[in-house]
C-alpha cells in the first residue's frame, strides 16, 4: 500500500565543507556554505520509493548554509525557525512535495575540531518530509510536531528517530473520498484524507496568500500570463508564499497543465536559470540581485508590493469573459462592497444572504469557489470546442474553424489571446489527453458546459462529500506499555545512527581536513593587523623559536592569500573590483606588513597557479583589481629593495591578459609602465643576472646564452611600453659589459625595434608615463605558438614572451620565423643577414595596418522597424549555374514582425540596402532563395514568390490553414512549405498551385530538410516526432519515435538524420533503416540547432545552455570531443563548412572557428578532426536580444537579427 510519507531527511552541514564558490574548508561565518544530505530514513536500499532527487539539499536550502556564533535568541525575530514547503518536478513531470523547517543546529564538536570552527558555534540545518501526495497541511503539522518534541522540555517517551520511522513506515494514503486515515505523534493526533477523484485535483493549500498579494487585475494578469505560457519569475522574501502562489496558479488553470520548467522555489546559486529562452515559472526570494540579467520578456511579478513588470506585453482576455471572470472574483472577495446597494429585504423568496453575499473568514468553500470561477471561465471562452476536436493522425483540433465560429458570435475579429492559448503546449495536452482517454465521463470541464447548458446549477459537477467517511487508525504498539517511563530530551536534533562504513568514512574526511589545515599551518587566525600585539611575546623567544613564529606567520599569510586570490577571480560583471572584500584584504595584506610577506606571497601566488595550469586570462573587473595590486606590490617591494618581488611581478604581469572589444590580448605589463623602478639600470642589471644563473642551457656558447637573455630583457621593456631609446641605451650598455660582438649588437637592435613596431601597430603609441592604447583586433594568443619554439632556449621560450608571440600572429610567419632564428642557440649568419634586412621598419606596412584600423568589422544595418524573425543568406550553392558564380550570392535577406522582407548586399558598404518586398500581412518566419527567386512564408498563412531581380511579386501560394514554418526553393520552379497546421506542401510556382500535400504531422512543423538529389522528405515539430517520405515514391518511409518533447532543429546529410529537442538531447537516425543510431546527451537545456560536418562525419549540437558540443566516433561509439564556452546564452545558428565554422548565439554573440587544412600524407582519426576546430575570431558583443542568425562561410560573414528590428553584420576578415 501506498504511504504518504516517503522519506525523512535531515540537510545541513556535514563531514566535508565547501562553500558555494567551491573552496573547501572553513571560510568562517560571513560565508554561505554548500549543504548536504546527512541523514534520511528509510536508507535508500532498505526504501520502497525511488531515493530522493540529489538536488535537494540545495533546493530546501535555497541561500546555502551559515555559521553564527549563537542559537535561538527568543527577542530576535531571525534567529527563529522556518517552516516552509517545496515542490520538485523530476525529468517525467511528477512532482515531489516537501516540507521543510529550517533552524540553527549545534555545530557537532568533531566537526569544530577538524576544521577550527570557533567553539558553541550554530549552522543552518533543515529537517523534511519528501511526499507524492499534495497533503501540504499534514506534512507541516506532522514535521512541526517531531520539530516541537525534539526540543520539548518533557522530552519524548521513546526516541526521536523511532517515532520517525514508526510514522513513516505505517501512515498510509487514504482511499481517495472514502477513507480518513489517523495517526499520533506522542500525545499529538493528526489526520490525513484525499477527496474523490470524480472532483478538483487535490490541492490542500489554502488560496488566500494569492488574492490577498495580488488585486484582481493583476491576479487576471498573472493567470494569463501563466495560460500563454510566458516565462514567470514570482518575487517574495518568505519562501511559503512563493511555493503557495505557484501551486495556486497551477491548479487555477486546471483542467490545463504547466508543461515546462517549474521551480517554485529557485537556489540563490541558480539565479541565470532566469535567462533562460524557454517558458518557465520560478520563484525567486526578493534578496536576490537580478539586476546583472537581461530580464528581457520575463514576467516579474512581485508579491510583496502587488506589482507585474514585463517587457513584452501580454494580450488582454477578451470581453464578455474578462467582464465576467473580474466580476465573479470581486463578489467573492469584496461581497459587502459589491452588493452595498441591494436592499436588506428579500423579494420572491430571495435570501438575504444571497444578495449580500457571504461574510465569513476565508475557508476552504471560499477555494472551492474561486477554482470554480475559472473553471467556468474555461467553459465559456471554450464554448463548444469538443465539435472541433478532430481525431485523426494529422489534425486533433481545428483552431481556425473554431476560432471563425466565436468571431461571428460575438462580431470581433480573433483575439489573439484566445489564438496564442489554442496554440499553447498546455492545450494540446488537454486535446491529447481527451483523444487517448478511454473515459471522459469525469471531464469536469465537459460536465460544467453541459450544466450551464441545461441551466443547471454550476457547483453541482462537484461530487457530494460523504457524511461518514472511514476512519483507519494507526497505532503505535509500543505505546503505553508498562516501562522505565524515562524521556528522551535532547539539546540539539539527533543524529540517526550510522553504520561502520558511514562512520569509517566520515572519520576519514575529518582526519584529512584536520591534517591538510595541520601541514598548511592555519592553527588559529591571523593577520597582519595581529602582528604588532605578539611583538612582546616574539622578544622573549629563543632565536630558534622566533624563526619558527615567522615561518609560521608567513605560511598563515600564504594560505590566506591563496583563498583571497581564488576568490578574487571569481568576480563577477556586476561586483566592483576595487569595493570587493577580496581586493581590501589582499592591500591590507601587501600595505600593512613592514616585512613584506603580503606583496612577494601575492606574487608568488599568482605565479603557482600558473604554473599549475591556468589559461592567465582574466575578466575587466578581476584585470582592474590585479593591475592596481601589481603596482602597489611592486612599489612596496622597491621601498625595501626587494628586487625578487619586483622581478617576479614583471614576469607574471607579462603572462595575465584580458580580450578587449575586438577580442585582441590587453596584458598587465603594459599598465604598469608608470612606476619608477623601471627607468633604473640597476633593476635590468640585476635582472639580466638573473637569467643568466637561471638559465638551464649553461653548456651554450656564452655569447648566445647572453643574447638570448638580453632578448627576453627586450621583450619585458617592450610589454611595458619604454620608449625605444631609453630601452636600446640599457640593453646597449648591459651588453657592452658582457663584451658582445657588432653582430649580435645589430641583432638586438633589429629585434627590439621590430618589436616596438609591432607594439605599436598592435596597442597604438604610449606617451611617456602615460599610456593611450588602442587594439587593433589582431588574433588571439595561441599555445600552438608557444609549441612552435621548442628550440628557444628554456628563457626566450618561457616567462615574459606571451605577449611577444600574440602579436606575430599566423598570418605573419615571416616575422615570426624571423623572431625564432634570432633567439635560436645556433646564431647562424644566416639570421643575422636577416635582421640586417628588417632591422629597420618598412614604411610600407604602416599605411596598410592603418588602413585596416579605418574599416569596422561590423556593421549595423537598419531599415526595418519590427523584430527580425527570419534571415537567410544567399549561398554559393544556391544560384551557381554553368556560367559560374553570380554577383548575388552572399546577399543577406531579412523578414520581420514589419511584414516587410529586405535584401542586403554587403558588398556595398553604406548602401547595403538593395530591395524591400511588400506583400504580407502578418509577420514573416521562413524565407529561401533559388537562382531567381526569393520566396517567404507568413503568420498570414501564405506564401510569397518574388523575382530577385526586380522585386516583383509573382505568385501568392495560399492553402494552409495556420502560419508557415519552413519554405525552400526546389528546382523545377517549385516549392515545398511546412506549416504549424502540420502538413507539408509542393507548390507549382508557374501554375499557381498546390502540387501535392506531400506529408502530415500531427501537430506543427517546426523544421524541415529536403534532399533534392534523392527526393528524401525529413520534418519534425511539437508532436516530438521525426517523419521521413520518399516524394518520388509518394509514401511516408518512416516515422522516427524517441524524442518527449518539441524537436526544433534537424539536419540530413546522405543516409544519416541528426535531430535536436527540448528534451536535451540530440539523435542521429539511420534514413534507410529507420532507427535511432545514437543518443547524444550532455546538454542542460533544449537543442536548438544541430549541424553535421560532411567532411569528417562529426555532429555539433547547440542548446539553450550556451554550449556547443562537438560529436565524433571514439572507441567505437559516439562522444563528446569538445566543448566550446565562448557563447553565454542560447545557440541559434551553426553552420559548417570544410574548414569554417560559423556559430550565432541569442546574446548577440558571434564567433568563427577554423580547422586547418591537414598537411599531405597526416593522418588523423575522426575524433580529433572534429575536436580540432580551434576560434579564429569573435567581435565585442553588444547588448541586444538575437532571433535568428545567418553566416556566409565563403565571405567569413556573419548576421544577426535582434528583436529590435536592426541586422548586425560582421565580416571576420576585417581587422586582421
Amino acid at each position: 500500500m501506498a504511504r504518504v510519507f516517503e522519506y525523512f531527511v535531515i540537510c545541513g552541514i556535514g563531514p566535508e565543507i565547501r562553500s558555494l564558490d567551491g573552496i573547501k574548508g572553513f571560510q568562517g561565518t560571513g560565508v554561505m556554505y554548500t549543504p548536504f544530505f546527512l541523514d534520511q530514513f528509510p536508507p535508500t536500499n532498505k526504501a520502497l520509493y525511488p531515493p530522493p532527487p540529489p538536488q535537494l539539499p540545495t533546493c530546501v536550502l535555497p541561500a546555502g548554509v551559515e555559521f553564527y556564533s549563537s542559537g535561538l535568541d527568543l527577542n530576535d525575530v531571525s534567529t527563529y525557525p522556518r517552516s516552509y514547503p517545496i515542490v520538485l518536478t523530476e525529468g517525467d513531470g511528477s512532482k515531489i512535495y516537501v516540507s521543510c523547517i529550517a533552524f540553527r543546529d549545534p555545530v557537532s564538536e568533531d566537526i569544530a575540531d577538524a576544521y577550527r570552527i570557533p567553539p558553541n558555534s550554530f549552522a543552518d540545518k533543515c529537517i523534511c518530509l519528501v511526499s507524492r501526495s499534495p497533503s501540504f497541511f499534514v506534512l507541516r503539522d506532522a514535521l512541526e510536531e517531531l520539530f516541537t518534541l525534539c526540543f520539548s522540555p518533557t522530552g519524548s517517551s521513546k526516541p526521536l528517530w523511532e517515532i520517525i520511522a514508526h510514522m513513516v513506515m505505517n501512515v498510509p494514503l487514504p482511499t481517495p473520498g472514502r477513507d480518513r486515515v489517523l495517526f499520533a505523534i506522542e500525545n499529538c493526533l493528526l489526520s490525513v484524507d484525499v477527496p474523490p477523484k470524480e472532483g478538483l485535483p487535490h490541492a490542500d493549500i489554502s488560496f488566500q496568500p494569492i488574492v490577498q498579494c495580488l488585486d484582481v487585475d493583476n491576479l487576471i494578469k498573472l493567470f494569463t500570463a501563466v495560460l500563454l505560457e510566458r516565462r514567470v519569475l514570482l518575487r517574495s522574501n518568505k519562501y511559503s508564499l512563493l511555493t503557495l502562489v505557484s501551486e495556486a496558479i497551477c491548479h487555477l488553470i486546471y483542467p490545463f497543465r504547466w508543461q515546462h520548467v517549474y521551480i517554485p522555489l529557485l537556489f540563490f546559486s541558480g539565479v541565470d536559470y532566469i535567462d533562460a529562452p524557454t517558458p518557465y515559472m520560478m520563484g525567486l526570494h526578493s534578496g536576490v540581485d537580478t539586476s546583472g540579467l537581461a530580464m528581457d520578456g520575463v514576467v516579474v511579478v512581485d508579491l510583496e508590493h502587488n506589482h507585474i513588470i514585463t517587457s513584452e506585453e501580454i494580450p488582454p482576455i477578451p470581453e464578455p469573459e474578462f467582464g465576467f471572470l473580474r466580476g465573479e472574483i470581486m463578489k467573492l472577495l469584496y461581497p459587502k462592497v459589491v452588493a452595498i446597494d441591494q436592499m436588506k429585504v428579500s423579494f420572491g423568496g430571495t435570501s438575504e444572504l444571497s444578495l449580500r453575499g457571504s461574510s465569513k473568514s476565508w475557508g476552504e468553500e471560499h477555494d472551492i469557489q474561486l477554482r470554480l470561477i475559472f473553471l467556468r471561465f474555461f467553459a465559456s471562452i471554450l464554448s463548444g470546442y469538443r465539435n472541433f476536436i478532430e481525431n485523426s493522425a494529422t489534425h486533433g483540433f481545428n483552431s481556425q474553424a473554431f476560432l471563425k465560429k466565436r468571431s461571428r458570435s460575438t462580431n470581433q475579429p480573433p483575439e489573439p489571446m484566445i489564438t496564442q492559448f489554442l496554440d499553447s503546449q498546455g492545450f494540446m495536452d488537454y486535446l491529447e489527453r481527451c483523444i487517448s482517454s478511454d473515459d471522459n465521463a469525469n471531464n469536469l470541464l465537459d460536465k460544467l458546459q453541459d450544466a450551464i447548458g441545461r441551466g443547471q446549477n454550476p457547483a453541482g459537477i462537484l461530487p457530494s462529500p460523504l457524511a461518514e467517511p472511514e476512519f483507519i487508525t494507526i497505532s503505535d504498539p509500543s505505546v503505553g506499555i508498562t516501562g522505565t517511563g524515562a524521556k528522551y530530551c535532547n539539546d540539539r536534533f539527533p543524529s540517526n545512527i550510522r553504520t561502520e562504513e558511514q562512520e569509517e568514512k566520515r572519520r576519514a574526511i575529518l582526519a584529512a581536513a584536520s591534517g591538510a589545515l595541520d601541514h598548511s599551518g592555519k592553527h588559529t587566525p591571523s593577520s597582519p593587523s595581529m602582528l604588532a600585539s605578539k611583538d612582546s611575546k616574539a622578544e622573549s623567544l629563543s632565536p630558534r623559536e622566533r624563526a619558527a613564529e615567522r615561518e609560521r606567520m608567513v605560511l598563515d599569510i600564504k594560505v590566506k592569500l591563496q583563498g583571497l586570490w581564488l576568490r578574487l577571480l571569481k568576480l563577477g560583471a556586476t561586483d566592483d573590483p576595487l569595493a570587493s572584500f577580496e581586493y581590501g584584504t589582499i592591500l591590507a595584506l601587501i600595505e600593512s606588513d613592514a616585512e613584506g610577506i603580503g606583496g612577494s606571497g601575492f606574487v608568488e601566488c599568482i605565479r603557482e597557479h600558473i604554473h599549475s595550469g591556468w589559461s592567465c586570462r582574466l575578466t575587466d573587473e578581476q584585470f582592474i583589481a590585479v593591475k592596481e595590486l601589481l603596482k602597489t606590490a611592486i612599489n612596496r617591494a622597491t621601498s625595501r629593495n626587494d628586487m625578487s618581488t619586483v622581478r617576479d611581478a614583471l614576469e607574471v604581469s607579462a603572462e595575465m591578459y584580458k580580450k578587449d572589444s575586438c577580442n585582441s590580448s590587453d596584458y598587465v605589463q603594459r599598465h604598469l609602465l608608470a612606476l619608477s623602478i623601471w627607468d633604473e639600470l640597476r633593476f635590468w642589471e640585476g635582472y639580466f643576472e638573473y637569467l643568466m644563473e637561471r638559465s638551464s642551457n649553461k653548456l651554450a656558447n656564452y655569447v648566445t646564452l647572453v643574447v638570448a637573455q638580453l632578448i627576453v630583457v627586450e621583450s619585458h621593456m617592450a610589454g611595458l611600453g619604454l620608449p625605444d631609446t631609453e630601452a636600446w641605451c640599457m640593453i646597449e650598455t648591459i651588453a657592452e659589459k658582457n663584451n658582445i660582438g657588432y653582430k649580435q649588437f645589430i641583432k638586438l637592435r633589429g629585434l627590439l625595434s621590430l618589436i616596438q613596431q609591432r607594439r605599436l601597430n598592435y596597442w597604438g603609441t604610449s606617451f611617456g608615463k602615460s599610456q593611450s592604447f588602442s587594439s587593433y583586433g589582431l588574433p588571439s594568443p595561441r599555445s600552438q605558438d608557444a609549441a612552435d619554439e621548442s628550440q628557444q632556449p628554456a628563457e626566450a621560450s618561457g616567462v615574459g614572451r606571451s605577449w611577444v608571440q600574440s602579436m606575430f600572429s599566423r598570418e605573419r610567419t615571416d616575422s615570426f620565423s624571423r623572431v625564432r632564428k634570432w633567439t635560436s642557440d645556433s646564431g647562424s649568419l644566416a639570421a643575422n643577414e636577416n635582421v640586417k634586412n628588417t632591422a629597420s621598419p618598412r614604411k610600407p606596412e604602416l599605411p596598410s595596418s592603418v588602413q585596416k584600423k579605418v574599416q569596422s568589422s561590423v556593421r549595423v544595418l537598419r531599415g526595418h522597424t519590427g523584430a527580425i524573425t527570419a534571415l537567410h543568406c544567399v549561398t554559393r550553392r544556391e544560384v551557381w549555374d554553368l556560367v559560374g558564380d553570380r554577383e548575388d550570392a552572399g546577399l543577406f535577406i531579412s523578414g520581420s514582425t514589419d511584414c516587410m522582407v529586405k535584401i542586403w548586399d554587403p558588398s556595398l558598404r553604406g548602401s547595403e540596402l538593395r530591395a524591400t518586398l511588400k506583400g504580407h500581412t502578418r509577420p514573416v518566419r521562413a524565407i529561401n532563395s533559388d537562382r531567381s527567386k526569393v520566396v517567404s512564408g507568413s503568420d498570414d498563412q501564405s506564401v510569397i514568390v518574388w523575382d530577385k531581380q526586380t522585386s516583383q511579386l509573382l505568385e501568392e501560394l495560399k492553402g494552409h490553414d495556420a502560419q508557415v514554418s519552413r519554405v525552400r526553393m526546389l528546382s523545377g520552379e517549385r516549392v515545398l512549405t511546412a506549416s504549424h497546421d502540420g502538413s507539408v506542401k509542393m507548390w507549382d510556382v508557374r501554375t499557381d498551385t498546390c502540387v501535392a500535400t506531400v506529408g502530415r504531422c500531427s501537430s506543427a512543423v517546426l523544421c524541415m530538410e529536403y534532399d533534392d538529389s534523392t527526393g528524401i522528405l525529413a520534418a519534425a515539430g511539437r508532436d516530438a516526432v521525426a517523419y521521413i517520405w520518399d516524394i518520388r515514391a509518394g509514401r511516408q518511409m518512416h516515422k522516427l519515435l524517441g524524442h518527449t518533447n518539441w524537436i526544433r532543429s534537424i539536419r540530413m546529410v546522405g543516409d544519416t538524420v541528426v535531430t535536436g529537442s527540448d528534451d536535451w538531447t540530440a539523435r542521429i537516425w539511420s534514413v534507410s533503416r529507420g532507427t535511432c543510431d545514437a543518443v547524444l546527451a550532455c546538454h542542460a537545456g533544449p537543442i536548438l540547432c544541430v549541424e553535421y560536418s560532411a567532411s569528417d562525419k562529426g555532429i555539433i549540437t547547440g542548446s539553450a545552455d550556451g554550449l556547443v558540443r562537438f560529436w565524433g566516433n571514439e572507441e567505437g561509439g559516439i562522444r563528446c570531443l569538445k566543448n566550446v564556452t565562448v557563447h553565454s546564452a542560447s545557440i541559434l545558428s551553426i553552420n559548417a563548412g570544410d574548414h569554417w565554422l560559423a556559430i550565432g548565439a541569442a546574446d548577440n554573440s558571434m564567433s568563427l572557428f577554423h580547422r586547418p587544412q591537414e598537411r599531405l600524407g597526416s593522418f588523423s582519426s575522426t575524433g580529433s578532426k572534429v575536436a580540432g576546430w580551434q576560434l579564429y575570431r569573435t567581435p565585442q558583443k553588444t547588448l541586444a536580444v538575437v532571433r535568428c542568425v545567418a553566416s556566409d562561410l565563403d565571405r567569413k560573414r556573419i548576421c544577426s537579427g535582434s528583436r529590435s528590428g536592426l541586422l548586425r553584420l560582421w565580416e571576420a576578415t576585417i581587422n586582421i
